[in-house]
């Protein structure tokens, strides 16, 4: 077995033991290299289950994490996924392989540059990378099946609530940045919106407004 199999097979095998058991999400995650991700001095850790710096003072999630998140999405081959937080593209990357059509926005340009060479160079071509204001999410082609936000607000924006479509679902980190967060189900049922609390997690705040990159 080649290092790179070896490799592949333990970052399964990590995925796996933290509770992402979705085969369709494991197999996403077994065709996105996290390494062509990372660059820099983290990039030999690349394939540990732990979140890394990237530009702009952002991170990208540790894999388990990414997997949890998107495994609670439960995206459907048709869908049409909303993504806050493009960040270093990784999860954009896994749910093109989910998901009919991925858009992906963040606040700094310089990332939504970087993601959007590395969906060419990978063949993504179902995902849309827009420099934009998050909280505010992307009226344009709204209503959305499933809305994924990969920073932390107080409460989850009402203008993002507004874009979900009926039986749609929403996950994303709730809580100040430097206290406890936990990440959130939000379902739109025909009776309102309905609330899980899914885990603890760390992530970055949600901030408003565009970056000055």
């Amino acid at each position: 077995m080649t290092d790179a199999a070896t490799r592949q097979m333990q970052f399964l095998f990590q995925l796996r033991q933290r509770g992402v058991t979705d085969t369709r999400v494991l197999g996403a995650m077994e065709k996105v290299d996290r390494g062509a991700f990372v660059r820099g001095h983290f990039e030999p850790r690349a394939y540990e289950d732990m979140p890394l710096p990237i530009a702009c003072g952002q991170t990208i999630s540790q894999p388990s994490v990414v997997g949890l998140m998107t495994q609670a999405l439960k995206v459907e081959p048709r869908d049409t996924v909303l993504e806050i937080g493009t960040g270093s593209g990784y999860q954009a990357a896994v749910l093109s392989h989910l998901a009919r059509r991925v858009y992906t926005i963040d606040r700094h340009r310089d990332l939504v540059r970087e993601a959007e060479d590395r969906f060419t160079a990978m063949g993504l071509h179902n995902v849309t990378a827009i420099c934009a204001d998050g909280c505010f999410g992307l009226p344009d082609q709204a209503p959305f099946d499933r809305i994924l936000v990969t920073a932390a607000a107080e409460d989850p924006p009402g203008p993002l609530l507004a874009q979900l479509k009926p039986g749609g679902v929403m996950v994303l980190p709730v809580g100040q940045s430097d206290a406890v967060q936990h990440l959130i189900k939000v379902t739109r049922t025909p009776v309102g919106l309905e609330y899980e609390e899914l885990l603890p997690v760390r992530f970055v705040p949600l901030v408003e407004g565009l970056a000055r990159d």
